[in-house]
């Protein structure tokens, strides 16, 4: 029997998008479609999960199982796709606001046992689909819906505070290069343990067409001498803010929670004596 061989439309379902025109998520979206090309994954064995804004519409544009879930909430979700069947890709996708502001109480636990899922962050520093309100990453003095004499906070670092979480994989890409987006995106769903990549997704509507052309003035790849595995010259990386460097920023690779969970399996199911419940409640005794 031949092998089906994927290609990038076969991953596209048949709903047609509906992000506003010049929307960096149109980007994204075909990025992960050539991503997942290259990587030849069945399409099902793929589970997308997303909360709520502009970018968590992506995984209704897929032709793979989906969930969109309640705001801030996709790693969770994404965690008990994982965890209840490990042979799904799982991949989580959402906004700057959804993750980092709502959703950012989850992030430390999924970095902190490697959860072997993707997580997707498309970063246009606005809250988009609830009509331009400041976001965690919005810039500092940035006037919005709701901040009319400009920001006033710093805005979060997400690469930084990833870093700082010690997650296993972490890169940034911008949606304006589709193709190199693409292989960071392949790279990142590859890799065994937790994967985070910020996109920065311009969002014309609320922010105007001067964002596309501000980011890419802005960002630069990665020299290729820079060496992923040296957390602080990840760390050197993230806190270069004016000029943002694309590609992977920092990776090591470290056992996954279904490794430990493994491994524990092992020792229960060695010598030691399985315990009665009665002496595990008496360990709880005064």
């Amino acid at each position: 029997m031949d092998v089906k061989q994927y290609v990038a439309k076969d991953y596209k379902s048949g709903l047609k998008p509906v992000w506003c025109p010049g929307c960096g998520d149109f980007g994204v979206l075909n990025s992960l479609y050539q991503a997942l090309a290259k990587l030849q994954i069945p399409t099902h064995k793929i589970a997308v999960v997303s909360g709520i804004g502009c970018s968590s519409r992506l995984p209704g544009y897929m032709s793979t199982y989906g969930f969109n879930g309640i705001h801030g909430r996709a790693l969770p979700v994404a965690t008990g796709v994982k965890m209840a069947n490990l042979d799904t890709t799982v991949i989580a996708v959402g906004g700057d606001g959804d993750g980092f502001s709502i959703g950012s109480g989850h992030i430390p636990h999924v970095a902190r046992k490697n959860i072997d899922i993707t997580y997707i962050v498309m970063n246009n520093n606005i809250y988009g689909l609830t009509k331009g309100q400041a976001s965690p990453t919005t810039p500092l003095d940035t006037i919005t819906k709701t901040t009319y004499y400009g920001n006033m906070e710093d805005p979060i670092n997400p690469v930084r505070m990833m870093i700082s979480y010690n997650s296993s994989f972490v890169a940034r890409a911008f949606s304006g290069y589709p193709k190199e987006t693409a292989a960071v995106i392949a790279q990142a769903i590859a890799h065994k343990g937790f994967s985070f990549i910020e996109v920065l997704s311009p969002c014309p509507t609320f922010n105007g067409k001067d964002q596309f052309t501000m980011l890419k003035e802005k960002t630069s790849f990665i020299d290729e001498n820079h060496d992923s595995s040296d957390q602080v010259a990840a760390f050197d990386v993230a806190n270069s803010e004016d000029n943002y460097k694309l590609g992977i920023i920092y990776h090591k690779n470290r056992p996954t929670y279904t490794d430990l969970v493994h491994n524990l399996q092992k020792k229960a199911k060695g010598n030691k004596p399985v315990p009665e419940v009665i002496d595990l409640l008496k360990m709880y005794e005064p």
